[in-house]
């Protein structure tokens, strides 16, 4: 199949519609010159001989050749228009005898033709070309002022010199032709090469890409078509290395907070190893800070392994009927008391029953997320909203605060994985900096989208939108 790819390639495609657009056209002239050249002559030819004819029946009739044929000056004339045109003509009287036959072949003899009948019937002469002659019948007529036939003059013309002259012009047509041909052929395929010459820059552009030249954007402006096709693949580019580069910012954040933990347990470790004699109320300080960092350890690993789950193709939901009001209530009842702690009031606004298509374990994971921050970053004697809505196609879930805020340029940011707004006091509230992230993976598994509303100062309100029925 590799041998015959080129028959797939857009500069030999372009070239056979370039040659089948040149050489066609260049065809159908060729053949109209010629039929037109032909039909000419024949009209031409039969012309010229029935007005000869027409003057041989005139003599004819004046000097009675019908009734005797002895006459040596038609006869020689007779001779010599069928010699000039290759060709043989008959004389026959109402008797149907023939009375001249230029070939001396037929003489005396009977001929009944249609076309002598039709002649003798219709009082006019009649033309009947064909490949190799020329046939036609002329009526001999006495002007007796009724116009009597009484005779019918046959020729019978070569058609060589014609066709002779037909094949010579169609072989300087077929040579013509084999040129235009080639030349077609050879100013398509250079043509074909100029215009596919931008596509083969965009190819060695995505090869070189390919080879790992990722910093490089691609620019072939030569056609509008090749801009979009670069613009687009620039585009993509730039959200692979945002990729990329995300990739690289989250390997290095989870080395990181990984990393933390660990340091501060083998400080806390070493200085338990190299102290004797060591107070029991600070040994015991000292292994309830270890034991912390074992708990944000795990809390790491686990919200990891919770976020690499939400990666996943969205085949791994467990899609069932869920009532998102008691959802959300059950959310609230679990956060009461981390809640209660802060004096921080919960709150939820359902303005009507909702059933929605979803993964149960996946939103409430989700919610309890936006709910917990809510909480984590609010002030004394806060309070924290839930409002529920819905439409014929959507299921639309509000959770607003009242707490600190978040910085205009933390807003496109808190989605990331890691990012902490409050990062000076982001040990004392806790958490992972990948709720967010893992709240945002949830919903867009579920074809829905969720948005955030903030001025630093006055709380902060995350809008989220989920379709009733899931989407495959």
């Amino acid at each position: 199949m590799k041998r015959f790819s080129f028959l797939r390639s857009l500069r030999f495609r372009i070239t056979i519609i370039l040659v089948v657009i040149g050489i066609i056209p260049s065809i159908v002239v060729e053949y109209g010159i010629v039929s037109s050249y032909r039909d000419r002559a024949v009209s031409i030819r039969t012309v010229n001989v029935m007005n000869q004819c027409d003057i041989l029946c005139n003599q004819m009739v004046s000097e009675n050749y019908l009734e005797n044929p002895s006459s040596a000056t038609l006869n020689s004339e007779l001779d010599l228009l069928s010699n000039i045109y290759s060709g043989r003509i008959l004389i026959v009287d109402s008797n149907f005898r023939i009375i001249k036959d230029t070939f001396n072949l037929d003489v005396g003899k009977t001929m009944i033709s249609e076309e002598i009948i039709t002649c003798y019937k219709n009082n006019s002469a009649g033309q009947y070309p064909s490949s190799k002659y020329i046939e036609m019948t002329v009526p001999i007529t006495v002007k007796d002022g009724v116009g009597t036939v009484q005779g019918v003059m046959m020729a019978s013309i070569s058609m060589d010199e014609i066709n002779a002259s037909v094949s010579i012009l169609e072989q300087k047509g077929t040579f013509l032709m084999a040129i235009i041909s080639a030349l077609v052929l050879a100013v398509g395929y250079i043509l074909a090469g100029v215009l596919v010459k931008p596509f083969n820059k965009i190819t060695r552009a995505i090869e070189n890409i390919s080879a790992g030249y990722m910093d490089e954007d691609i620019s072939v402006p030569d056609y509008v078509e090749t801009q979009l096709i670069t613009n687009a693949f620039n585009e993509m580019m730039v959200k692979v290395r945002t990729l990329d580069e995300s990739r690289q910012e989250f390997v290095s954040n989870v080395s990181h907070e990984l990393k933390t933990p660990l340091t501060s347990m083998k400080v806390l470790a070493d200085s338990l190893v190299g102290q004797e004699n060591m107070p029991v109320e600070l040994y015991q300080e000292f292994m309830r800070d270890i034991t912390e960092e074992i708990d944000r350890e795990n809390e790491i690993i686990t919200d990891l392994l919770a976020l690499v789950k939400m990666d996943k193709k969205a085949s791994t939901l467990n899609i069932e009927m869920v009532n998102i009001n008691d959802m959300l209530e059950l959310i609230l009842k679990r956060l009461k008391p981390i809640a209660a702690e802060r004096n921080i009031r919960l709150l939820v606004d359902s303005f009507r029953p909702v059933n929605a298509q979803i993964d149960e374990m996946k939103l409430t994971l989700a919610f309890t997320n936006l709910v917990e921050n809510g909480i984590k970053y609010n002030v004394e004697d806060g309070w924290v909203r839930i409002s529920l809505n819905a439409d014929h196609k959507y299921f639309y879930v509000v959770v607003a605060d009242s707490g600190m805020g978040i910085p205009p340029e933390s807003i496109d940011h808190v989605f990331d994985r890691f990012y902490r707004v409050d990062k000076s006091h982001s040990k004392e509230i806790g958490g992972t900096g990948l709720g967010l992230a893992i709240t945002k993976s949830a919903i867009m598994m579920h074809h829905g989208a969720i948005k955030v509303y903030s001025k630093e100062g006055e709380g902060a309100q995350f809008s989220v939108r989920i379709p009733l029925n899931h989407v495959e």
